[in-house]
């Protein structure tokens, strides 16, 4: 063997070793680390996975950014996951504080602009993949956020139902009331709201296919009379010169970035009847946190999630008056495991629209998410609040 080989072997051999060193940090859970016919044990017990190498990943990205050096591993196929993975990554994902971010990193996730072309731009590389390709693994109300299991057999249709009648309820909806959705997606809040308590809806979305989308159903659900859908930036709400008896907004506040909660709150504000009830429905933090490096470059490029503080601070200075908080995290880990298992079932179709790579980074994605909620890293909270005094509502939780 040459020497310049001799030295490529020793090189090769020193990365490996260094690398298995950096993930013997995740020892809280015992599992096999498996590159070419060597095999490395991490923690104490018998292994609840094992995880597949290719080719070594070097120390150097996995120290700028651990969950996107992996991440990417796994898109490219170089790293695999013998057993479940979704098993596998809630083991792991319960480290995440053992996990690096360079501080170069942790800038550019802090300074993401957000102005609305970037905006825009952002939410539309999410949400216009195309309507197809939801349809495959949503349920047929196409929402696509947390849904309530009621029961422990409910199915992922049934928990969206129960989600949008729990939503209604707790905005004491009546008759002929406005509505204003914010971040609408495909409509099917507003649709129920429309058909069992006959209120005038509005919603707006940046996607331009749930904007076509919602339009299509609307007419034919027959509800031209009762529904509108805009495609329009929350920003220009004002100039809608319209007030509403009740603002709702599901799974949107995330995307609009920390520098704007306040001014997206000041527009709730600015479109809410005084005394009007506003229901926000958002994944939140337990503390302020710049965000994962992997999620935000390949599936929510400028999103933020808020802590819950953050957004009830926003709310106390347009006199929001908070009536209830709930916590409905384990809802959508439940809700994430089967949109995970309808994505599998569809695994075919998929690959007929998308390359591997974009299959891999779908799958990692609902799985991950999935864990990071069961391990309590993220939260997903409803808050109730009124502008300003209402005392005409209920005093006990009438929902």
């Amino acid at each position: 063997m040459a020497g310049h080989e001799k030295e490529a072997l020793v090189l090769e051999k020193v990365k490996e070793k260094t690398m298995v060193q950096f993930l013997g940090k995740f020892d809280e859970y015992p599992f096999l680390v498996r590159f070419q016919d060597h095999e490395y044990k991490i923690g104490e017990g018998d292994p609840v996975f094992t995880v597949k190498l290719k080719k070594v990943i070097p120390v150097s990205e996995l120290m700028n950014s651990t969950c996107t050096a992996l991440g990417e591993a796994y898109m490219d196929g170089d790293l695999d996951i013998e057993g479940d993975l979704y098993e596998a990554l809630d083991y792991f994902l319960g480290q995440m504080g053992k996990f690096s971010t360079s501080k170069k990193t942790i800038k550019k996730l802090m300074h993401s602009p957000a102005s609305r072309k970037k905006q825009e731009k952002e939410v539309t590389s999410h949400y216009d993949i195309g309507n197809e390709f939801y349809k495959l693994w949503l349920d047929d109300t196409l929402s696509y956020s947390c849904g309530y299991f009621k029961n422990t057999d409910d199915t992922l249709h049934q928990a969206q139902i129960n989600k949008v009648d729990y939503i209604l309820e707790k905005l004491h909806l009546e008759e002929g009331m406005t509505l204003l959705d914010i971040g609408c997606g495909w409509g099917f809040l507003l649709m129920e709201a429309a058909k069992k308590y006959k209120i005038h809806g509005t919603g707006i979305t940046l996607s331009r296919q749930q904007y076509l989308e919602f339009q299509r159903r609307i007419e034919a659900e027959g509800l031209k009379d009762y529904l509108t859908v805009k495609r329009m930036d929350y920003r220009d709400l004002p100039k809608l010169g319209q007030k509403f008896d009740r603002v709702v907004s599901v799974g949107m506040v995330e995307h609009v970035g920390r520098e704007n909660y306040q001014i997206f709150t000041d527009c709730v504000n600015g479109v809410l009847k005084e005394g009007g009830v506003y229901l926000l429905h958002f994944i939140s933090g337990l503390k302020e946190h710049p965000g994962d490096a992997w999620m935000r470059k390949y599936i929510f490029p400028g999103g933020m999630v808020p802590s819950l503080r953050e957004i009830i601070y926003a709310m106390s200075e347009d006199n929001f008056h908070v009536l209830d908080v709930e916590n409905l995290r384990l809802h959508y880990n439940k809700t994430l495991l089967c949109w995970e298992k309808n994505y599998k079932e569809h695994l075919d179709e998929v690959r007929e629209m998308f390359d591997e790579r974009f299959v891999r980074m779908w799958d990692l994605y609902l799985s991950a998410c999935a864990a990071t909620f069961h391990n309590g890293i993220i939260d997903l909270h409803q808050i109730l609040a009124t502008k300003g005094i209402n005392n005409d509502l209920p005093v006990t939780r009438w929902y």
